[in-house]
């Protein structure tokens, strides 16, 4: 397959929004692109919009954990294999449905994931940054934002 050059023109991109993302499995997906002459991949998550079609108000703590397996899937891949991580925010799940989850609703979202991805976790901390960054007084990660 490295023979055919597609690896020096293409960066796969591998797609996971789950919360409890298989990074064994995730891993040997990345080991499996190196042996076929990749030497870059992306990963890709979600801060909102992957929880359900008709969901309103974004549960940041589903995201959260996607992102903290994602940094677990690049700590266990060789270090120089990672591209970068596109954080996704889905609006919608075709064009025919309603919209879900509007971008004002999962700012906190984007910002604690932001904030895990660039610190490599999360912590109390860090969630007092988020809080400060965003001006609230009480960021909830379990449940939905009041």
């Amino acid at each position: 397959f490295s023979e055919s050059g597609v690896p020096q023109l293409v960066q796969p991109m591998i797609w996971d929004y789950a919360a409890d993302l298989d990074v064994e499995g995730k891993v040997h997906l990345v080991e499996k692109y190196r042996r076929c002459g990749f030497s870059k991949v992306w990963f890709a998550s979600a801060f909102k919009g992957a929880t359900g079609v008709n969901q309103s108000l974004t549960l940041i703590g589903h995201h959260l954990k996607n992102h903290l397996q994602w940094l677990k899937v690049a700590s266990n891949s060789p270090a120089d294999v990672l591209e970068g991580i596109a954080l996704t925010g889905w609006q919608r799940y075709d064009h025919f449905s309603v919209l879900c989850e509007l971008l004002p609703v999962a700012i906190p979202s984007l910002a604690v994931c932001l904030q895990a991805l660039k610190n490599g976790g999360y912590s109390e901390k860090i969630k007092e940054n988020v809080e400060k960054l965003l001006g609230m007084s009480n960021l909830e990660t379990e449940t939905f934002m009041r």
